[in-house]
This record gives C-alpha cells, sequence and structure tokens, in this order.
C-alpha cells in the first residue's frame, strides 16, 4: 500500500496460498462518491485475516482513480472489466449511487451472481436492486434511505431495523460501520469466531454485532413527546428503567389520571406507555451487558424485568439471542 496526501493506492499481493489452495478474492468495485468508510472498514476487516486468507482488489470502470464523498482519492488495482472472478464481490455505498453508476451497474447485472457472496454496504442497494439482484429478497440499508429503496423497488422487502440481513448468497447492511459487522460475520464463517475476534479487538471493537441488532439505540429513536409534564416523564423512565413504572405510577408522575395519560402519552410519543418502557429497559439491559460484568440475575433486577426469564424473553423476541449470548458477542 503507498500513501499520500489527499489520495490512497490500494494494492494487494494476489497468489498467496493457504491449506493448499487460494486465498479468497475479494472484489470491491469503486466510483466517484463513494462513502471511504464504506471501502475501508470491509478492506481492514478481511486484510486483518491475512493475506494467505483473503485477496482483496479494488476496481473501477475504466482503471480510473476515483475521489470519495470525504474528498480522498483511491487509485484502484485494476480496470473493472479486467477483474477476475471474485469470491466475495461488496459493493459499498455513497452520495455517488445518486448518478446511478450504469457503467458499474450493468457490470454487477453481467458479473454478480458468478460470485459465492454478493455484499451492499450502505446506499450500495441501491446499485444490487438496480442490477436486479434484490427482487423478492429482504434487504436492508442505511436507515435515511430505507423508505426511498422500498419506494423506487417496490418488488423489494426493505427492512429498516437490522444494521445487516443475509439472504441467500446476497448479504446487504446498514450504514457505514455496519459493513464493519458484515464484514466480521464473513470472516467468521470463512475462518472461525476466535479469529474473527481476533480482528475485532485489532479494530478495538468490543465483538461483532448480531445482524438482528437495530440500527439506532432507543432514546435515539424514540420521540420525545412536546408537553413539559410528559418529557420529564420520559426522562424519569430513562434514568430509572428499574423503578415501578406502571401506567398508575407514571400517571401520578405527570398528575394526570391514567387514562388520560395512556391517551396523551400515546398522542404524543407514538406508542404505548407499556411499549416505551420496555425500549427503555431494553436498552438500559444491553448497556449493562456491554459495559459491566454485573451477572444476569442483577442486570434484570436493575432494569425492571424482575426476573432473568423474563428478561430472557424480551432479549428473544426483540434481538433474536438470550442476554448471555448477547454478552459473549460484545
Amino acid at each position: 500500500m503507498s500513501e499520500k496526501v489527499g489520495s490512497l493506492s490500494l494494492r494487494t499481493t494476489a497468489g498467496q496460498r493457504h491449506d493448499g489452495g487460494m486465498p479468497k478474492l475479494v472484489l470491491i468495485p469503486l466510483y466517484d462518491g463513494v462513502q471511504s468508510l464504506d471501502v475501508t472498514g470491509p478492506l481492514e476487516v478481511f486484510s486483518g485475516a491475512g493475506r494467505k486468507v483473503y485477496d482483496v482488489i479494488t476496481a473501477s470502470v475504466g482503471g480510473t482513480a476515483i475521489r470519495c464523498t470525504s474528498g480522498l482519492r483511491i487509485t484502484p488495482d485494476v480496470d473493472l472489466d479486467d477483474a477476475p472472478p471474485p469470491h466475495t464481490l461488496i459493493v459499498p455505498g455513497g452520495y455517488g449511487t445518486l448518478d446511478g453508476q450504469p457503467k458499474l451497474v450493468d457490470w454487477v447485472r453481467r458479473n454478480a451472481m458468478k460470485a459465492e457472496r454478493v455484499v451492499s454496504v450502505c446506499s450500495g442497494a441501491f446499485l444490487l436492486a438496480e442490477a436486479g439482484l434484490l427482487s423478492g429478497r429482504r434487504v436492508t440499508t442505511h436507515w435515511s434511505a430505507c423508505e426511498l429503496l422500498a419506494k423506487q423497488h417496490p418488488d423489494v422487502q426493505v427492512d429498516p431495523q437490522p444494521i445487516f440481513i443475509r439472504d441467500g448468497k446476497i448479504a446487504t447492511s446498514a450504514g457505514v460501520t455496519s459493513g464493519i459487522d458484515l464484514a466480521l460475520s464473513l470472516v467468521e464463517e470463512d475462518v472461525g469466531r476466535e479469529r474473527a475476534l481476533t480482528i475485532a479487538r485489532h479494530l478495538v471493537m468490543y465483538l461483532r454485532r448480531p445482524g438482528n441488532q437495530t440500527q439506532f439505540s432507543a432514546p435515539l429513536t424514540l420521540q420525545s413527546a412536546e408537553r413539559q409534564p410528559l418529557r420529564d416523564v420520559q426522562q424519569w423512565i430513562v434514568e430509572h428503567p428499574g423503578a415501578k413504572l406502571s401506567v398508575d405510577a407514571l400517571a401520578e408522575r405527570a398528575n394526570l389520571s391514567p387514562r388520560q395519560f395512556a391517551r396523551v402519552f400515546t398522542a404524543e410519543t407514538g406508542m404505548t406507555p407499556g411499549r416505551y418502557v420496555d425500549r427503555i429497559r431494553l436498552e438500559a439491559a444491553r448497556r449493562l451487558l456491554e459495559d459491566t460484568a454485573a451477572g444476569i440475575n442483577k442486570v434484570a433486577k436493575d432494569c425492571g424485568y424482575g426476573t432473568s426469564e423474563t428478561m430472557r424473553r424480551a432479549f428473544i423476541r426483540a434481538l433474536g439471542v438470550s442476554p448471555a449470548e448477547y454478552r459473549r458477542r460484545f
């Protein structure tokens, strides 16, 4: 790799062998307006596994240098038309997808399904959809683009919640850093969990996040009430997830009758008080499992679940994994 201010040349060495075979070829096509982290994030993960495992190359239409949204200039390894058939094709996102990238889309349409795995990061899903690869599939993309993707491609099942989704040989991921999580899951699939964890630690990540983890934490996604008493109640719930948070108790804090409180709270936040409390408690439990060594029973008690079994059911329902498995992955 050679590097200089404002530009980057991504070079790899092909032909390294491992276990008597060639390394898996990972191809990342580039274009003007690509998001640099969508490229370098997965690239760092696969490179971290070693050149005997993966050979990562970049390509562009005509082999020309491209400019990322950040202003970084990248010189690819090869012309896209000269690129060897990849084992894994990773299509990154960026504002450049708004230009349609017809030549790249045409290449993807003709060549992508020859790969063992086809991956998009962020808005790279739009290019896969334009190439006709996502029809009938469940996919995700950056939260801000999910509605547009669904509108432009009604034959695609767009899910705005997960950070990545695997549907057969197609994998799509949400914004930016979720491409790293998806890449780590592919490394784990290829060479085992220990190697993936080693790479995650090297990148100063807790561990890889499970794909069905939501793109946002609860406080970011939940709507704030306009009326001050209700906003105060919302903040109190966030700060005291282990307290008694029944409708009656919350209504008393807001100086409203239970019926009036439930009606006004739902109207202003878009969800019932009970559902809001569930979301906040789940988020609080996640943070304790990630950031502390507290036992499962204590986390359940501190977050208002009462018992570890109640918390386990809540985690399975919302995240698809138990609290113990969630902690293990982080």
